[in-house]
């Protein structure tokens, strides 16, 4: 058979690693007994009313391409839960993109505004397809570490030590995915600051914007200075159990959302037309599941944070999300080793902190988004586990 002699993959796709979430999910639906604690999606199903309406929409008939925007009702549903939530005005008109998920919010942002060389700060930990999508718009990703010491929430000083004349954006994830740290709004007042001395824009990912814990959210958007130069992403996955519906949205000022809608054009078209009645049957009627769905996150946050600091296990206590990034260093394993043993000796699967950036190395990622008793099980495994390993 003839084969190609030249290098068929472009050197950017080449250059990133595939996802360490996805590889321990792939496992671990070999492994029907294993408990979970790897990928961040809750046990909850979408609550019925909002199913409800996606299957109407499809017995109605409503199976055709809606605008490139998304839905026209339901764009002004987030233009009105955004000016309720922050006081901020977005005309839903020009100024409000639907999105196949948050995922596709963060993609556009680096293929419309980043060109080749230009750097984008990041957080570190952070989110898996932050780094990849700012390589394949061909740009430089420029990680900011946090630590532990700060529950790893960033400061606004080394945001600012990391500006260079190249910089064009700050990529941020408040609450952060994997660490579950919300930026404290003196930080994010500091960081605005930087943005607007220095020319910069501001991706902001909130997605979990709906689940903190014992504070309360502020987008950095709603700052002074900052709606301009802000693009804010959020979606439905996390806070109405919608995975699978795929449905999110940008938020940015008329000129930006433009060129955006260019590349949202020709790769996506529109979401799902289903998925986006859903999503406004959740905005006009779901509060009560997002409330029920956040208390119960929060009883299981309790539980499971003190349960791992109590088998030896130290823990910062995560402010939103639903995440726990246990230190594992003290095992003498490092986090991949960890990982993939407690994956086959306790069928328990969490994954390395590392996945998420040099500054994750010696922790785990393990979600409590799953049942309280399976995390209680979990506890028993992982304690056996470290027993076993300290014999």
């Amino acid at each position: 058979m003839d084969t190609l002699k030249r290098e068929v993959l472009a050197k950017r796709v080449r250059s990133v690693k595939p996802s360490g979430i996805r590889k321990f999910f792939d496992i671990i639906n070999t492994m029907p007994e294993v408990i979970s604690l790897g990928v961040g999606e809750p046990d909850f199903v979408t609550p019925e009313h909002i199913r409800q309406a996606g299957i109407r929409s499809i017995e109605e008939g409503h199976t055709q391409y809606t605008s490139n925007y998304g839905i026209l009702a339901l764009r002004e549903e987030i233009a009105d839960m955004l000016k309720r939530r922050y006081g901020l005005t977005y005309n839903p008109a020009n100024e409000i993109l639907v999105t196949v998920g948050v995922s596709e919010g963060v993609d556009l942002t680096m293929r419309t505004l980043i060109d080749p060389g230009d750097e984008v700060i990041s957080l570190d930990p952070g989110y898996v397809a932050y780094e990849a999508d700012i390589v394949f718009a061909e740009g430089v990703p420029v990680p900011v570490p946090t630590y532990a010491s700060n529950d790893f929430a960033v400061r606004a000083a080394d945001i600012a030590a990391a500006v260079t004349p190249r910089t064009k954006l700050i990529l941020l994830g408040n609450p952060n995915n994997p660490t579950g740290a919300v930026i404290p709004r003196a930080e994010l007042e500091g960081i605005a600051k930087i943005a607007i001395e220095h020319d910069l824009l501001v991706a902001v990912d909130e997605v979990y914007s709906r689940l903190v814990y014992g504070i309360e959210h502020s987008s950095i958007a709603a700052l002074p200075g900052m709606r301009n130069r802000t693009i804010l992403l959020d979606g439905f996955s996390k806070a109405y159990a919608m995975t699978g519906w795929r449905v999110g949205y940008v938020a940015a000022p008329a000129h930006i959302l433009e060129a955006m809608l260019k590349v949202h054009q020709y790769a996506i078209m529109c979401a799902g037309t289903a998925a986006q009645e859903a999503a406004i049957e959740a905005l006009r009627n779901g509060e009560e599941d997002v409330q029920m769905m956040h208390t119960e996150y929060a009883r299981r946050r309790a539980m499971f944070i003190d349960g791992l600091n109590r088998i030896g296990l130290p823990t910062c206590e995560p402010r939103g999300a639903f995440y726990a990034f246990p230190y594992i260093g003290n095992t003498g394993m490092s986090d991949e080793e960890f990982a993939e043993k407690l994956l086959f000796e306790e069928q328990v699967a969490v994954v390395p902190g590392s996945s998420f950036g040099a500054a994750g190395k010696g922790h785990v990622r393990a979600t409590y988004c799953t049942a309280y008793d399976k995390l209680e099980e979990a506890l028993v495994r992982i304690d056996r586990f470290l027993k076993n390993h300290q014999q």
